[in-house]
């Protein structure tokens, strides 16, 4: 339930399958997070206490694989926290006194019943610091002795898992400070209690050979072992709470009270709500607004362009597009900055994302991506760039920041050049008809990017058809920006015109009653129903003529349409996929070849009200995600869902533009605000 700002989900008497399937997830606005599930069993990789996004080495290591807390009552040991082994048994007693968790804006909390004692620990990050906390508090009952085991596996978080159990950790303890280090690299782990009450006890413990469920699943390595070098032990009372504090900070920056840093974040948050005036005092809008803070980041791996932003006065912003393994992509990052920050009042961070992206264009291409812990960006992709177009439109249709638009347009202006002339990977305006063709045999380079070694599952080489419609969206948007900057207009508005019309020539199917997907491709032109056809409508410059508006709109009702988002290829296709599950081909072959992805609802959302014009009935189609607040990634929505009933949730727990869309499309929807 959403309470009072508030996220709630009643966990008493819980099947411990319930809270194994529930993952929360905390960040800290520089690409790193703490997160796992309800039950504090890791079931994947990438679940830690403490994974920071570091400059040496680069990347997102996972520091703190776990932390369990040991409670004794009486003559009986509980474990909070634990482990799951390959029997299914599982070292922990969570199940049994957990009552609630809930998120408090970003703060992920839970309230445990000990024999009459109420327990209550709090997991939040330091903003803009690679710093954790853990607080407890004993709300009733007498005092109880706690004692906090972190568990440390120093790994970057994608690696492989790993069962060494005989790994060279170094710990050393200096008038209260604890660090442990392992041997031979940078990477240093600083921890302790606020306030330095209790006793450390070094006692080595090694966890060896515990089970990733959900790794397992997917076929993948599953077990992993790990250290803890020693557990810290205080008595908690009503009067004295106390917190676990892990950091790579310096030890002077960890010199704070770890309550009046948890009343900062929450003032912070308080003021995030209170930008998002579309989202405020509708607790659905406001819980996606909390969502969306987690994706926008400075880059914290790629220290060197801080260096630079600062140096130039400027703020620097990007987007992780979805927790926990993607890290900053192009396509992801236009396609939400509407949603993410415009939307959520956040419009200099906006200007920021868009400044920086701006830095990496390179031979009229905007990065894909950054792989994780890398400097240097690539640039396979066509459609990124295009969308960096619509996002500059939207951010200047919500904030006059002519300086913004004079400081870009050269940039823009490069790129349709470059796009002209041709460019990358085969990207080019083809001559005899306007149209865009793209594609190596090697790489697909829209949106639909599966591949495994050799294998391009939906390599779309050809004219792409959502392709054409952002070219035209973006050639429409530039005569309209050159007007405005008294530069000459005729030559964008002559190769808007002649895409227009050869669209409109050429992607009509009146076998199916809708668009082509691609054409001119290797073998032909591709008929499959598939939901890109719904940006020739969506988009603000339209390129499909509007008499066919309705059918494609009708075509993707009839087709692709689900409580979630809109499948990605027609179930009446012979190589349509049901469900997205197995090993990592089967996955692969499901991406999107029906798999439902939530960010496409915002655009056929779009579409819809430009046919039908009714609000209500487009708020209904997004009345699915309010239970799915509940499930998998709490508080947030997930990356992907099943192409059929029950639409069970894939992927990232936490997905950018599935946040920023649905957020979008929810307040577009909003009668009352219109």
């Amino acid at each position: 339930m959403l309470r009072d700002r508030e996220l709630v989900l009643p966990c008493a008497e819980a099947d411990p399958a319930f809270l194994l399937s529930r993952e929360w997830l905390v960040t800290n606005g520089l690409g790193g997070y703490a997160s796992g599930t309800i039950a504090g069993v890791p079931t994947r990789k990438y679940h830690g206490l403490f994974v920071p996004n570091l400059t040496v080495p680069k990347g997102r290591y996972l520091l703190i694989s776990r932390c369990d807390e040991e409670v004794t009552l009486e003559d009986r040991r509980s474990i909070l926290g634990g482990v799951e082994f390959s029997d299914t048994h599982m070292e922990s007693d969570t199940h049994w006194h957990l009552q609630e968790f809930r998120l408090d804006h970003r703060i992920a909390v839970w309230r445990f019943d000990l024999g009459g004692r109420v327990l209550e620990k709090s997991v939040f990050m330091v903003q803009n610091q690679n710093t954790v906390c853990v607080r407890y508090r004993l709300l009733a009952g007498e005092p109880l002795t706690l004692c906090i085991r972190p568990f440390v596996s120093f790994r970057r978080h994608d690696d492989l898992p790993s069962r060494e159990i005989d790994r060279p950790f170094v710990l050393s303890i200096c008038q209260g400070r604890h660090e442990v280090q392992l041997a031979h690299t940078p990477l240093v782990l600083r921890m302790g209690l606020r306030p330095r009450h209790g006793v450390f006890v070094a006692e080595g413990r090694h966890a060896a050979d515990f089970l990733y469920r959900i790794e397992r699943s997917r076929g993948d390595p599953h077990y992993e072992s790990a250290f803890s070098p020693g557990c810290f032990r205080d008595t908690l009372a009503r009067d004295r709470p106390l917190a676990f504090v892990a950091s790579t900070q310096p030890w002077e920056a960890l010199e704070f009270d770890v309550g009046a840093a948890l009343a900062a974040e929450r003032r912070r948050t308080r003021r995030l709500l209170a930008r998002a005036r579309e989202a405020v005092g509708d607790p659905f809008a406001e819980q996606l607004v909390m969502a969306a803070d987690q994706f926008i980041v400075l880059p914290g791996a790629r220290l060197e362009e801080s260096v630079l932003a600062d140096a130039a006065g400027r703020e620097l912003r990007t987007v992780i597009a979805g927790y926990h393994w993607f890290g900053d992509w192009g396509r992801d990052t236009m396609i939400s900055l509407e949603g993410l920050t415009l939307r959520t009042g956040r419009w200099r961070e906006a200007g920021a994302i868009l400044r920086t992206f701006a830095n990496y264009v390179q031979d009229g291409l905007l990065p894909n991506l950054f792989p994780e812990g890398e400097r240097q960006a690539l640039y396979h992709t066509v459609d990124a760039t295009l969308w960096y177009f619509h996002a500059i439109s939207r951010y200047l249709e919500s904030v006059d920041d002519r300086s913004a638009l004079r400081e870009l347009f050269p940039v823009l202006e490069s790129i349709v050049t470059h796009h002209l002339q041709g460019t990358r990977f085969g990207i080019r305006v083809d001559p005899a008809d306007g149209l865009i063709t793209a594609g190596t045999e090697d790489l697909p380079l829209t949106w639909m990017d599966a591949k495994l070694d050799d294998w391009v599952v939906t390599p779309r080489r050809g004219k792409p058809v959502e392709i054409q419609a952002l070219w035209y969206n973006a050639l429409e948007l530039m005569a309209d920006w050159a007007r405005r900057l008294g530069q000459p207009d005729d030559a964008y508005r002559e190769h808007a015109r002649r895409c227009r019309e050869a669209f409109n020539r050429r992607y009509w199917n009146p076998a199916s009653g809708c668009l082509f997907d691609v054409l001119d491709g290797p073998d032909g032109d591709d008929a499959a129903i598939r939901p890109n056809q719904i940006f020739a409508v969506s988009l603000p410059h339209a390129v499909l003529a509007e008499n066919r508006w309705p059918a494609v709109v009708q075509t993707a009702m009839r087709h692709l349409l689900t409580p979630y988002g809109l499948r990605t290829l027609s179930p009446e296709h012979p190589d349509y996929k049901r469900s997205y599950h197995g090993d990592l081909r089967a996955r692969d072959a499901a991406y999107h070849q029906g798999t439902v992805w939530p960010w496409l609802l915002g655009h056929f959302i779009d579409a819809f009200l430009r046919v039908h014009g009714d609000r209500q009935a487009a708020r209904r189609l997004l009345s699915g995600f309010e239970a799915h607040l509940h499930e998998a990634g709490v508080g947030s929505i997930s990356e992907i869902f099943d192409a059929e009933t029950p639409f069970n949730a894939h992927g990232c727990i936490a997905q950018a533009w599935s946040v920023a869309e649905v957020l979008r499309a929810w307040i577009v929807t909003n009668e009352l605000a219109h």
